[in-house]
């Protein structure tokens, strides 16, 4: 009597920012069985830095496809990373901050949801997180749960009664959290990048909410992350 083989997972689309979270999201999805689709958005960021990681990290992890989409968004502006505007570095608050991207995920979901229909996808997954994070409105549950609702009523797949799971494995995990799971699937931090202000000399610039909130979850893990951030990173105890 043969053994019962359980079927491959169907191809998967990931949104592949280049950021850590997005890193180990993309992990995760090829762990579990699926050929990962990447799409990865060049919205005009300051931090393009972050675009050569998704890069590589699609090369790394061996995706099926990687496509990468160019959306200006600094023709809107409104955000620290999309226009003049100074990046904040004086520690993580508790108001929305100016590096927020006016309806960025809400965006990028529905391009990823229009990739994942043209790829054969029913999964797609994205790497917000609502634990330690900068307080983004389109990182929390329910804005993940109403998208999910809102691609089952406007797509063709979702009315014909194959609609779209939105996998978010991160939306729970501490920044500690990721970073272990960072290590136990075998990746180096360093292909990621999170840094939202580099320095001249390409340096993570270690004071910025994205890096603050990084720095910490890699020192609360006991884990080393080999990002190489600015000598002038300010202590995380400031």
């Amino acid at each position: 009597m043969s053994e019962f083989t359980p079927a491959k997972p169907g191809p998967a689309v990931v949104l592949l920012s280049g950021g850590l979270d997005s890193m180990v999201t993309a992990a995760l999805a090829r762990e579990q069985g699926h050929d990962v689709h990447a799409l990865t958005i060049d919205y005009g960021q300051r931090h393009v830095r972050e675009l050569e990681s998704a890069r590589a990290i699609a090369q790394r992890l061996g995706v099926a496809r990687h496509v990468e989409l160019p959306l200006d968004l600094r023709k809107f502006g409104g955000s620290a990373l999309t226009a003049d505007i100074e990046v904040p570095k004086d520690g993580v608050g508790d108001d929305i901050p100016v590096t927020y991207v006016p309806a960025r995920n809400l965006v990028f979901l529905a391009l990823t949801t229009a990739f994942a229909e043209t790829s054969g996808s029913r999964d797609i997954f994205i790497g917000v997180n609502a634990l330690d994070y900068s307080g983004y409105p389109d990182c929390r549950p329910e804005f993940i749960a109403s998208f999910a609702e809102t691609a089952r009523l406007g797509t063709k797949q979702g009315v014909e009664g194959e609609p779209f799971t939105i996998h978010a494995p991160l939306q729970h995990m501490s920044k500690a959290d990721i970073a272990r799971e960072c290590h136990r699937l075998g990746l180096d931090p360093a292909w990621s990048w999170s840094c939202y202000d580099p320095t001249d000399d390409g340096m993570a610039c270690g004071a910025c909410d994205s890096c603050r909130l990084r720095r910490k979850g890699f020192e609360e893990a006991g884990l080393v992350d080999t990002t190489a951030y600015s000598k002038d990173a300010p202590a995380l105890t400031e």
